[in-house]
């Protein structure tokens, strides 16, 4: 992911793409804070790929938020600024499942571990977060799940 990232920025470089160069700048600020955050005797590379994507989720979600911030007070330059970031850090995620690939994914994962009631519901996110991180949106997943858990 690390490598992914310095190349884009070397890219963004040559193309003088002024936008890109600092989203990037502040996804890789973002992602060193992070290790520096994480450090230890033990843990000397800093954080895996799995925590970038978790990164980088926060980030467009920070970003959405700001957006809508924005147009609320009218300042719609702001919000595109961000938009256009968020269009810039999605590049880097895997592509996101869509409403219908969510719905069956948890359909599937309930009944694979046949959970039959909302105590369950734990069991059912954690099997989710580690076969489908930062390609799904966990709060529609888990509206999704207890829909079907408290029938």
């Amino acid at each position: 992911m690390r490598e992914v990232l310095d190349k884009s920025l070397k890219d963004a470089m040559k193309a003088r793409d002024i936008q890109k160069i600092s989203t990037i700048r502040l996804i890789n600020a973002a992602i060193k804070d992070r290790d520096i955050a994480t450090r230890s005797e033990d843990n000397t590379e800093g954080v895996s790929d799995q925590e970038i994507l978790s990164i980088l989720s926060k980030m467009i979600k920070q970003r959405q938020e700001s957006a809508r911030q924005y147009e609320e007070g009218g300042r719609l330059e702001l919000a595109q600024q961000e938009f256009n970031e968020i269009k810039i850090i999605e590049k880097f995620l895997p592509k996101q499942l869509d409403a219908k690939e969510t719905e069956t994914i948890v359909k599937k994962t309930i009944s694979e571990i046949d959970a039959n009631s909302l105590r369950d519901m734990g069991k059912v996110m954690s099997l989710l977060k580690d076969n489908y991180f930062g390609k799904m949106d966990f709060s529609k997943a888990g509206e999704i799940a207890k829909k079907l858990l408290s029938n």
